[in-house]
């Protein structure tokens, strides 16, 4: 309960920030072209908070938390007096409007600009992209790719940490050859692979871009000691305790290694196993039934505990921090890029190279919200950042109910001189509404499915 109502109002947080940021976008540029605002909005439904300023203009915290609005004085849906007029929407030069909607979504990406660069003038603790093991057979064996070294490169993009890496090789789904470059430790030296790519598919639900072509990320040694016992979980219940050292599985031993034991448990969803454990120098058989969870559309069993882990060797951590002035450029270099990225999965999502399976709705993101604020500010400033850029362009697409819709009809108007006819429109919006709502569905059961 604690964690759900944690998402939850890390969600509403979140969401609140993110939506206020867009609709004073259209606000502020709408009062600095003349245009009357009649109500700025965040939330839909009956109001739980309001404020009218001097200009006329009712601030309002609505109820539903799930989007918002800034309506704006226009003759097409009001009565307007004859002196107000020049102030109506409607009545403002083409470019004007375009301005006016557009800046919503610009709104978006300068905050994502902003969360950045708060977040690199903190400092953002990671680890070098360091290769541990390379899978055989994997298409990084295939291309000699060697492990314990470090990845400096991915498709020609400079390479610092391993969300670096994780983001160039997404960027480069449905190409034919990805090529990387590794350095061994302590040399100049750089080796360069082409990884062939033309039958490269995975699931991003159950397996990383990464580890998908067989490059397993080095990790300190985990060892099969239990650090943490979650409250209630099945292992609490069945006796599990912090210190216990992992040793058989229905009396059978397992290699001495977390990952092997976290392995063998998801093969016992709901079904009674024997756990034995060394406790104190002695020896503990429980009987326990692990619960059954979801991971990718497949049930696995799941115990509620976490391992000893050993720490990170001192050369492998880095920072990620800048100064006033840098912080701003790998901002705005960071935000750029997650654009571009973004753009060419809707184009994928098109052509069919990612699947509508990646497509996320609101219960997972209140999940990223819950996690990222649970780790720190650092990582709620990283996910606002992203949610924000994905806000900002999906408001751009060309679908009427969308600010991109509308810049369609204005861009059709500047180039012929005349506003599109109201029935087309009207069409458009309806169509544009169950597009969405199409959308929305899809992303909506993809979260559920993933539950």
């Amino acid at each position: 309960m604690f964690e759900f109502l944690w998402n939850l109002s890390s969600f509403i947080v979140a969401l609140g920030i993110l939506i206020t940021v867009h609709e004073y976008g259209h606000y502020w540029v709408a009062k600095r072209n003349g245009v009357k605002v009649e109500r700025f909005s965040v939330g839909f439904g009956k109001p739980i908070w309001r404020k009218t300023d001097s200009a006329g203009t009712e601030f309002v915290i609505a109820l539903i938390p799930l989007g918002g609005y800034v309506k704006m004085l226009d003759e097409r849906v009001d009565d307007v007096s004859e002196e107000d007029k020049p102030n109506a929407f409607n009545n403002k030069s083409v470019y004007q409007r375009i301005a006016i909607i557009a800046a919503g979504p610009f709104a978006n990406f300068l905050f994502a600009i902003f969360a950045f660069y708060l977040m690199f003038l903190i400092g953002v603790p990671s680890v070098k992209p360091i290769i541990g093991e390379i899978t055989p057979t994997s298409i990084a064996a295939q291309s000699g790719m060697q492990p314990q070294s470090e990845i400096v490169s991915v498709a020609g993009k400079s390479i610092k940490d391993w969300q670096d890496v994780n983001l160039a090789l997404v960027s480069k789904i449905g190409s034919d050859s990805i090529e990387v470059k590794t350095r061994v430790a302590d040399s100049n030296y750089v080796s360069t692979y082409t990884l062939d790519t033309k039958d490269w598919s995975f699931d991003p639900n159950s397996e990383s871009s990464i580890r998908s072509l067989g490059i397993q990320p080095f990790a300190p040694k985990v060892d099969p000691i239990v650090a943490v016992v979650e409250k209630n979980s099945p292992a609490d219940k069945g006796g599990l305790e912090q210190g216990d050292k992992l040793l058989t599985i229905n009396n059978e031993h397992f290699d001495e290694d977390w990952y092997t034991f976290s392995d063998r448990i998801k093969q016992y969803p709901n079904q009674n196993v024997i756990i034995g454990v060394e406790r104190q120098g002695e020896l503990v058989s429980l009987d326990v039934v692990p619960a059954s969870v979801n991971r990718g559309g497949k049930s696995v069993g799941y115990l509620g505990i976490a391992p000893t882990s050993n720490p990170w060797p001192e050369e492998y951590k880095i920072e990620l921090s800048y100064g006033p002035i840098d912080a701003l450029f790998e901002g705005m270099y960071k935000t750029w890029d997650l654009v571009v990225l973004s753009f060419d999965m809707i184009a994928k999502l098109i052509t069919g190279d990612v699947s509508v399976k990646n497509l996320s709705g609101p219960i997972s993101i209140a999940q990223g919200a819950g996690s990222s604020a649970g780790h720190g500010v650092v990582y709620f400033l990283s996910f606002l950042a992203l949610i924000s850029i994905n806000l900002g362009i999906i408001n751009l697409l060309p679908l009427p109910v969308l600010d991109g819709g509308h810049l369609v009809y204005y861009l059709i108007e500047l180039f012929t001189g005349k506003p599109v006819p109201e029935k087309v429109q009207e069409m458009g919006f309806k169509f544009g509404a169950i597009a969405l709502l199409g959308l929305m569905s899809i992303a909506i059961f993809n979260d559920l499915s993933r539950l």
